[in-house]
């Protein structure tokens, strides 16, 4: 072997080590972004139910017009509304989430007719 086939031959290795690298790290990220993604979920969902909950216990007789629960409220609308903006996250495990119902729910199907049949 020459100097310029050892050479290439470092750099060539050097190359795949980064590139391994890379695809570890990226893998690493594109974990943690989905977890991140499936709490903010959860989170909106939290929020929401808890907004829905303050305001039909602010719709009864008996709290109707109370200053404190009408401020929770819009506490907890403001909060959603601002929960909203991170949307575009969240619905990453959102899609994929439909996406495996969906799928389960074609399997169903597919084994309920062949058990018809």
């Amino acid at each position: 072997m020459n100097r310029l086939e050892i050479i290439l031959s470092l750099i060539m290795t050097v190359s795949i080590l980064i590139n391994i690298g890379l695809i570890v790290f990226t893998r690493t990220v594109l974990a943690q972004l989905l977890f991140v993604s499936e709490e903010l979920g959860d989170l909106q969902d939290m929020i929401d139910s808890f907004a829905k909950h303050v305001k039909r216990v602010y719709e009864l007789d008996m709290f109707y017009g109370d200053q404190t629960l009408q401020a929770l409220m819009e506490h907890a609308i403001s909060l959603n509304e601002q929960l909203e903006t991170f949307e575009h996250i969240y619905s990453l495990t959102a899609e994929d989430e439909e996406q495996q119902e969906e799928e389960e729910f074609e399997d169903t199907d597919y084994q309920e007719t062949k058990e018809t049949d």
